[in-house]
Formats: structure tokens, sequence, C-alpha cells
């Protein structure tokens, strides 16, 4: 194992996941967050989770997903193992459920983690300012993150502005993702997560091929190269910033 510890933040452990884990320890990814994102997900999710003492899961709705409901939702949050809400929010882009209910979903989940003060994870594509807005509303939970950041500056300004944090995935890895590279280099480093949100995503130099976990190595090293940071110190402080945001020394 590498003396460097990262927090991969966002993942989707499945059926292989002792192997992906075992494979994450080797590579220095030490702490995982498996996320569900719909009720049977979130329940698989949980259970996995239960294997690892390292790995914790969330529990929520998907937009894609959203044409379903939310019922079950607050059981699942009741699990000692779920850390967050979600992954929740708007997509636009596929609209794969309708946009009423995508709103509505996100709205009931950001109020769900209000109610038991739980960090929120956000997923949102093409709908930045209707996030802004239903968040806005509704009142954002102290704890919120966005996923799979894909913003510019602007976006990260806005997201910083509301104390909520980007976690940043193998996308910014790739040659044409520049304004995400220059919202890394401005957004204050206790404001920044990192991410592979596998088995999607696989960074450069991996691109084609399934991500894992023990991947993250290489978006920490693009973040550290653009803050001009070593990697030790990207990978010390995320990992702390993934501690506070999922208030983990409250469980443990």
């Amino acid at each position: 194992m590498t003396d460097i510890q990262w927090f991969d933040n966002h993942c989707h452990l499945g059926e292989d996941a002792e192997t992906v884990v075992n494979r994450a320890q080797l590579a220095g990814v030490v702490k995982l967050i498996t996320v569900g994102t719909d009720i049977s997900e979130s329940e698989a999710a949980i259970k996995i989770a239960e294997n690892f003492e390292n790995v914790w899961a969330t529990a929520g709705v998907h937009p894609h997903e959203a044409i379903h409901g939310t019922h079950g939702l607050a059981e699942l949050l009741k699990s000692p193992k779920v850390v967050a809400v979600g992954e929740a929010g708007l997509d636009f882009y596929y609209d794969h459920s309708p946009r009423n209910a995508q709103m509505e979903v996100f709205k009931e989940q950001i109020c769900l983690a209000n109610e038991k003060s739980m960090p929120l994870v956000i997923h949102t594509r093409e709908a930045w300012e209707e996030t802004f807005s239903l968040l806005d509303a509704e009142g954002i939970p102290d704890h919120t993150v966005f996923h799979c950041f894909t913003g510019g500056v602007e976006e990260m300004r806005a997201c910083v502005s509301r104390s909520a944090l980007v976690s940043i995935s193998g996308i910014a890895t790739f040659p044409t993702a520049q304004e995400i590279r220059e919202a890394i280099a401005e957004c204050p480093m206790q404001y920044l997560l990192v991410e592979t949100d596998s088995p999607y995503l696989a960074p450069v130099p991996l691109r084609g091929k399934t991500n894992e976990p023990a991947n993250l190595i290489h978006t920490g090293r693009v973040v550290a190269e653009v803050k001009g940071l070593a990697e030790e110190e990207v990978a010390r402080i995320t990992t702390q910033n993934a501690e506070r945001f999922y208030r983990l020394s409250e469980i443990n």
C-alpha cells in the first residue's frame, strides 16, 4: 500500500465490491462512499457498506429515477451506515424523468436532509439555475456537496457562496475540461472533495476502461498539479474534508 491515503467520496460499488475495495486499499484509497440512486440501489449500497469498516453508503433517488418517487427513503436513512441523502438533484440533459417529477423529488430530499440534519449529495446537469433556486427556496442543508462537478468558475463561486463543497471526478483529467480545472484553481481547498463516480468516468490515462476507486489517484494528481500542491497534501486535505463533511467522527 502507498503512503498517500485518499478518500473516494462517491462511487457505485457492485457485486465485485470485495475485489474492488481490496484493489483500492492497495492503491491508497482507504475510505469510500458507495452511493444509492433509487430505493433498491440504496438498499444494495447499504448492504455492501455493512461488509466493510471503511465503506459507508448514501440513500437517495437520482433525478433519472424521480418518476418512481421517494417512498421508503426515510426508513433507509435510519441505517447507521447511511451518512448522506442522495444522490439527488436535477438532470435536464437526459430528462429520463419529467422535469416536474425531478423538481418535486429533489425538493423532498432537500427537506429530508434538513429534517434529519444529514449531508446532501447533489447531481446536477444542465440545471444550475434551477438547482440553486430550489436550494435557496427550501434552505440549503449545512453539509451539501455538488458531486462530479462540471461547472466553471462562476458555478464554483455559486456553490462556495452557499458553503457547499464541490467534488472533482475523472472528468477533470480530460483535455477538454479546462473550465473545470480553472474552477479547481480558484476554489479554496477546504471546499474540495475528490471522487471516481466509478464504474463511470474513467480518468486519463484509462479512458474507455471500467473505472474503479483505485483510479482516484489520477484525479488527485491533476488537482495537485492545478493547485501547485504535493499529492500528499491534496490527499490529506480532501480526506479531512470528506471525514468532516460526512461527520464520520460522530459515527466511529
